[in-house]
């Protein structure tokens, strides 16, 4: 079993700084470089930092320690102000809190201070992850290591781990489906690209997929990333509406309601009638989306439900010790409204 001492002569110091680095003593300094090092050996040597941590790895001694936490990674921009991450926290929260478990914000910066990561993950201060934020390859595999992670809605269906989440392909793909039966074959699209390229968004490949099934030709000057940034798609809505009639697309798949809604104040303040001269269809079912003028067609997510079963799916694999990498994908609606 790998101890403080082992560590201090991997590294090269005191047992006493390790241990002071160890447990983030700040009443005297360490020089930051021989901190790195200490947790690159913490890592490397596979150190367990406590009594009740070396018995579980060996199998023996008291039973599992619950401290009934789960920690919720996700950015205060999701957590806090996207109504469509809110509706997927309420169902977490609320199935969590009907199981006896409380829940733990925690953000990237939290995650990449390895005083506080060591703390919460190898100290197993919580039972379990839920990712709804993209993570640092390193740090998931780390997470996976020592705790249950389930990822919830995008960036982690293809990772090893528990995912709850829908087909976005084919939500696109139903979005232009029923475009293109409303005899639209101009069609543009608005989409986001932060933690990944636009063009490896699946809900834009869905897009991509459905246009060249239908032979509708991809016109590169139509397809607008705004970033997932509302002004944004607002303003290049603009730009792009205010070409001639020929030019411009009769109708646009926006990956979100909101950028549907933004791009739809362009199209109203140059005098566009929708559905009649631009058509719009969103993904989502944000709670606007039925209020806006007209309302706004979507493809109807189950935003709740995911989080629900999120929640399920992890209090099943801490209470149930199960292992296994579940891929859950839940069905989708279209909803047909005045926009389209």
């Amino acid at each position: 079993m790998v101890t403080l001492k082992d560590i201090a002569e991997h590294v090269g110091v005191s047992i006493t700084t390790v241990s002071r680095v160890i447990k983030n003593d700040s009443s005297r300094n360490v020089n930051p470089e021989t901190k790195k090092k200490v947790w690159q050996a913490v890592r490397e040597l596979g150190y367990i930092p406590n009594e009740y941590a070396r018995h579980l790895v060996a199998s023996s001694g008291p039973e599992k320690k619950e401290t009934k936490r789960i920690a919720w990674l996700a950015s205060p921009r999701l957590a806090e102000s996207n109504p469509y991450f809110s509706k997927i926290y309420s169902g977490i929260s609320e199935t969590l809190n009907n199981a006896g478990y409380t829940l733990l914000l925690l953000s990237n910066e939290d995650l990449e201070d390895e005083a506080f990561f060591h703390q919460m993950i190898r100290e197993k201060e919580v039972d379990g992850v839920l990712l709804i934020d993209k993570v640092d390859e390193k740090i998931l595999l780390e997470i996976k290591e020592m705790i249950p992670v389930v990822g919830v809605d995008f960036n982690y269906s293809d990772h090893a781990i528990s995912t709850v989440d829908y087909d976005r392909e084919e939500a696109a793909y139903k979005a232009i489906e029923h475009l293109v039966s409303k005899g639209h074959r101009q069609i543009g699209f608005i989409g986001g690209g932060i933690d990944i390229e636009m063009t490896n968004e699946k809900r834009f490949k869905g897009f991509k997929k459905a246009m060249n099934e239908f032979g509708i030709t991809v016109e590169e000057n139509w397809i607008i990333n705004s970033n997932w940034c509302l002004e944004q798609s607002y303003k290049s809505t603009k730009d792009l509406l205010n070409l001639p009639q020929s030019n411009r697309p009769t109708a646009i798949l926006c990956a979100g309601d909101l950028l549907a809604i933004a791009a739809m104040r362009a199209a109203h303040e140059l005098g566009l009638i929708i559905p009649e001269d631009i058509a719009f269809i969103g993904i989502d079912n944000n709670e606007m989306a039925q209020y806006v003028v007209p309302s706004l067609t979507t493809i109807s997510i189950p935003q709740y439900e995911m989080g629900v079963i999120a929640a399920k799916v992890l209090i099943n694999q801490i209470e149930d010790n199960v292992n296994i990498a579940l891929k859950t994908l839940l069905p989708f609606e279209l909803l047909v409204r005045q926009s389209t």
